[in-house]
């Protein structure tokens, strides 16, 4: 067995779908709460949909905060399979990449929505720069790993679909 059919453990594979989840959701409706800001600064009326899926945008913010920080210290503690052995180097790196650029976003957006939402600009502009930057990174990392599973056929990406305890 490689080291790209090591899985991750059921924790593991837990947290990242509840992330994917979560930032599907707020890439999907994040508009709401640009809009539930806009009323409010212009003493508009909030529409009753737009002020649901803003709030909800706050709360699962605040959870992949904390799902972020879970996810960290499971990384640390437990630590991840070992990347296949035999990818070249370049791939070894691009994942490394693309895992760290993740983390980065998954503490830096939600703490800056908080600061936009406190705090109002420049921090709202700022804030709004991270959905291109998750579809970028989610369309590399989705993208590596279908090439993964159906031109490599190396297992990676059964990894974060079977658990290994």
């Amino acid at each position: 067995m490689t080291s790209a059919n090591v899985g991750f453990s059921r924790l593991h594979i837990a947290l990242h779908w509840a992330v994917v989840l979560l930032v599907t959701c707020q890439l999907l409706f994040a508009e709401s709460m640009t809009r539930s800001v806009d009323a409010a600064e212009t003493r508009e009326a909030v529409s009753a949909t737009d002020l649901v899926l803003s709030t909800s945008h706050y709360w699962f913010g605040l959870t992949i905060l904390a799902l972020a920080v879970l996810r960290a210290m499971v990384r640390v503690t437990r630590g991840v399979p070992a990347p296949a052995s035999d990818q070249p180097r370049l791939m070894q790196l691009a994942a490394t990449s693309t895992h760290f650029l993740f983390y980065l976003l998954l503490f830096a957006v939600p703490v800056l929505g908080l600061l936009a939402f406190y705090l109002g600009d420049p921090w709202g502009p700022i804030h709004s720069l991270a959905k291109p930057a998750f579809l970028v990174l989610i369309a590399i990392h989705a993208g590596a790993a279908l090439f993964h599973q159906f031109f490599l056929k190396d297992g990676t990406l059964t990894r974060i679909l079977r658990a290994n305890d």
